[in-house]
């Protein structure tokens, strides 16, 4: 699509979100089909970091980091791989179309900048199945939840990226040490968030001290379209940032 000069802006050369629009949200129950990994060690890395492959050292020595999950048209991931240069990270997104304008906006990037955003990949799945299918034991240092969908019905609480099984296998891919960031601009939602992560005996809020130290924090609502939105409306957004810890016996 990138060939067809009509779908990039002649300002910033990069695809215009219009031509990608989807739903607001995806039912994560449903059956979707797209290929899915038998296990990390079957992720074709070269398509999502073509210049690491050039180096076979680089490729085998180097694993995904940070994911971004539901990570919508990839403000943060943007953000992220200039931050952290030498860290590969990806993002996650069952829409579709969606999936297609991030992968589109890495080519524009790493075009129009070579030798950066080469770091930073997208791939189509359903995150709430696929987890274990993307990363062993410990792999990841980052995990990214922003701005999910809140299903306000208690009947579709099932659904909620966050929830008391979930993070069971979050905490699988996320090392010791590892941090979960969250947020949201429903209270309610905040707040359930909040109550998992608390509950659960393998993470533990960060302090105010670490919160402030931290320059990913300030990025959860700056560097998203639906951050972006809550500020230009005045609106509030609600936190939990946790660590991975081992659990007490």
């Amino acid at each position: 699509m990138l060939e067809n000069e009509a779908y990039l802006s002649k300002t910033t050369h990069l695809p215009r979100k219009r031509f990608f629009r989807a739903r607001a949200h995806s039912n994560p129950l449903s059956d979707s089909h797209f290929p899915v990994p038998i296990s990390p060690s079957h992720v074709d890395y070269s398509v999502h970091y073509p210049q690491l492959c050039l180096s076979s050292d680089s490729i085998n020595s180097k694993k995904v980091e940070f994911a971004d999950i539901g990570c919508g048209f990839g403000g943060l991931l943007i953000s992220l791989a200039t931050l952290f240069p030498e860290t590969l990270m990806i993002g996650m997104e069952l829409r579709d179309k969606v999936t297609e304008y991030v992968k589109e906006r890495i080519v524009a990037l790493r075009k129009a900048n070579p030798g950066r955003y080469q770091n930073v990949s997208v791939v189509r799945t359903n995150s709430m199945k696929y987890i274990p299918n993307y990363f062993q034991k410990g792999q990841l240092s980052k995990m990214f939840f922003l701005f999910p969908d809140p299903h306000f019905k208690e009947k579709n609480h099932r659904r909620r990226v966050i929830s008391p099984h979930l993070l069971d296998e979050y905490a699988y891919a996320l090392r010791v040490g590892g941090i979960i960031y969250t947020i949201t601009d429903v209270e309610e939602l905040g707040e359930w968030m909040n109550s998992c992560l608390d509950g659960h005996p393998m993470f533990e809020a960060l302090t105010q001290e670490e919160l402030d130290a931290d320059p990913v924090v300030n990025l959860l609502s700056s560097a998203t379209e639906e951050g972006q939105k809550v500020s230009r409306n005045g609106g509030q957004t609600f936190q939990a940032i946790y660590r991975r810890i081992t659990p007490l016996s």
